[in-house]
């Protein structure tokens, strides 16, 4: 368990005033980190602190309220690079989420270079949003999807991979922590082997930044995208990271204002990096609050972090083997706080409606991953997803709610 000392969950709590309320009468046991986190009052104070004192539109002002917006704007760019350790701001693009981030590379960056029988290689454990914008993109240009198998414990058949990487290959996606089975994958070892063939990769981060330490110049990686959501920050925000080389010969992927330098009726000059990516007047709130999550997430540190996590993960797979007829999906070696299951006797959907009554909030569902669940031949899963703030009593009560359900469907 944590140690005390070095790691204050209930003053964290304390920072995060939805986890005070009750549900039904019942303590709100939120478990659904995986979908969406919740916020500290940090985050909440900086984006009214923006609305009630400076807010503006940015970088197109003279006048103080503008100036100061822009600033906080830009403050928040050195934050994500800071975290992510990119080498510049201006490999740091905010967009409305990974999800707009994967398009965004699919549309400006893959769909210009793909002709017929060029490959893009996924694996079997992605999110849709990991899915979908390649399939639409192979259909475009006549490329082919191919996909990475997983094995029975939730982990990449890396010697499948190794085969699979081919002279058609034009690009490597791979999620970095699956949201649906908590497996993290080997990323590093995944981009030294694309790269040892010249080809790109892109790191779905979504799952991974709110919970493990991300370096991407460590990694390696081509393009690395994530949501402000799941680490603490406003929903409608987040990052694309990609390297300047790359971002540079991209088109852009929206018109608009802030997007350009000049503009006439024959001919568009575009703006420099990142603004060439950064169409229309953005999410200016989200991003300030995405900068004020990341320098709180920070000050806790991540290390401190995962190990809490990992200790709520261990405990959770401990109280939740012991349960009869419930059956962990996803037993990888290396696995973040994520725990995805099935009961014997009781629909998922079912699963989540009597634990909400306890006041327990967990994710039932395909978790927007449906090939995870055709792999392991069910329809759907409950999910619990653990976070900074949350504690093994409620570890103790998710399992106790779980009995309490098996005992009501007889």
């Amino acid at each position: 368990m944590s140690n005390v000392a070095q790691y204050d969950v209930v003053s964290i709590r304390n920072d995060f005033p939805i986890l005070s309320r009750e549900v039904h009468g019942r303590p709100l046991v939120y478990l659904d980190n995986a979908a969406s986190s919740q916020r500290p009052r940090q985050v909440i104070d900086a984006v009214r602190g923006l609305y009630e004192h400076s807010y503006s539109n940015v970088h197109r002002g003279v006048h103080q309220l503008s100036q100061e917006s822009s600033r906080l704007y830009e403050d928040a760019r050195v934050a994500v690079r800071g975290f992510i350790n990119a080498s510049c701001v201006h490999e740091v693009v905010f967009t409305r989420g990974t999800t707009e981030s994967i398009n965004l590379v699919a549309q400006s960056y893959a769909r210009p270079l793909l002709k017929a029988g060029d490959e893009i290689l996924i694996t079997h454990m992605e999110h849709h949003s990991n899915i979908v914008p390649w399939q639409m993109v192979c259909q475009q240009t006549g490329a082919v999807l191919k996909v990475v198998p997983i094995s029975d414990a939730g982990e990449l058949e890396m010697g499948r991979f190794n085969e699979m990487l081919s002279d058609r290959t034009r690009l490597v996606s791979v999620v970095h922590v699956s949201n649906a089975l908590g497996t993290v994958n080997p990323v590093k070892t995944i981009i030294d082997a694309a790269h040892a063939k010249g080809i790109p990769v892109l790191v779905d981060g979504a799952q991974a930044v709110p919970h493990i330490g991300v370096d991407v110049q460590e990694l390696n990686a081509d393009f690395y995208v994530f949501s402000g959501h799941k680490l603490y920050g406003p929903t409608g925000v987040g990052v694309l990271y990609g390297k300047e080389k790359l971002l540079n010969a991209m088109p852009p992927y929206q018109g608009g204002g802030d997007m350009i330098l000049s503009v006439s009726f024959e001919k568009t000059e575009y703006n420099t990096l990142p603004y060439k990516f950064e169409a229309g007047t953005p999410n200016i709130a989200g991003v300030i609050g995405l900068g004020a999550a990341i320098e709180y997430v920070r000050k806790i540190g991540l290390g401190a972090i995962a190990a809490h996590e990992h200790g709520l993960l261990e405990y959770a797979t401990k109280q939740l083997k012991q349960i009869e007829g419930l059956r962990i999906i996803g037993e990888a070696g290396q696995k973040a706080g994520l725990i995805s299951f099935v009961l014997d006797a009781v629909h998922p959907h079912d699963i989540g409606t009597f634990l909400d009554a306890d006041g327990v909030a967990v994710r039932t569902g395909h978790h927007c991953a449906q090939p995870v669940m055709d792999r392991y031949g069910v329809p759907a899963t409950a999910r619990a997803s653990f976070a900074m703030y949350n504690t093994f009593k409620e570890i103790d009560v998710l399992a106790e709610a779980i009995v309490k359900t098996i005992e009501m469907f007889g």
